[in-house]
């Protein structure tokens, strides 16, 4: 099972690096309007939860080929939130 907790681990360092990303291009811009910035903070958080949960899921008939579709899901996210950030 060591697998699943490197997959947590890399849901929490992907999201949380962006989340901080978002923290220090609002702090470096306090002219600037930060409701798009809150927007992607607010995305994360809810792709963070979303993906937990289907790492937590019980019952799964093909376990691997679950998990590397998680991890597909976290990489096509994770680039979409910062091709947003880079629009800021």
């Amino acid at each position: 099972m060591a697998n699943i907790r490197n997959l947590k681990k890399d849901i929490n360092y992907v999201l949380g690096d962006i989340i901080d990303a978002v923290v220090i291009w609002q702090m470096t811009n306090p002219e600037e309007n930060t409701q798009k910035g809150e927007e992607i903070i607010n995305e994360a958080v809810e792709t963070f939860d979303d993906l937990i949960l289907k790492v937590n899921q019980k019952g799964v008939a093909n376990k691997k080929m679950h998990f590397k579709q998680i991890n597909q899901d976290l990489e096509t996210r994770a680039i979409a939130m910062i091709e947003k950030i880079n629009k800021l």
